[in-house]
């Protein structure tokens, strides 16, 4: 079964930092791009950043200078290094496996979807 588990989310001062950490874990084979989104109370959910396997990224143009993400394709983990922290960052942050191929026990399964249960980051002015 794979899972996809968050750290790194709390409360911060405005300009401040966090480290979001997603590990992916099971029987994975594959992933082709792993990418975090946020949530705000009463908006919908935004991407914020993603990266392929090849490390090419995208980031949203709200994030673009402060967020960096970056991934270890070994340890099948995805990180986002937020900096200049500002309240209208805060949200519930979610990680996301897009093309995930893995092993079921019978067979490879691939181009699977999965999301974490998300980590609250709290910036406060």
């Amino acid at each position: 079964q794979v899972q996809l588990v968050e750290s790194g989310g709390g409360l911060v001062q405005a300009g401040g930092s966090l480290r979001l950490s997603c590990a992916a874990s099971g029987s994975i084979l594959s992933i082709n791009a792993m990418g975090w989104y946020r949530q705000a109370p009463g908006k919908q959910r935004e991407l914020v950043a993603a990266i392929t396997s090849g490390d090419s990224t995208n980031y949203a143009d709200s994030v673009k200078g402060r967020f960096t993400i970056s991934r270890d394709n070994a340890k099948n983990t995805v990180y986002l290094q937020m900096n200049s922290l500002k309240p209208e960052d805060t949200a519930v942050y979610y990680c996301n496996a897009d093309g995930l191929g893995y092993y079921s026990g019978k067979a490879p399964i691939y181009g699977m979807d999965y999301w974490g249960e998300g980590t609250l980051v709290t910036v406060s002015s």
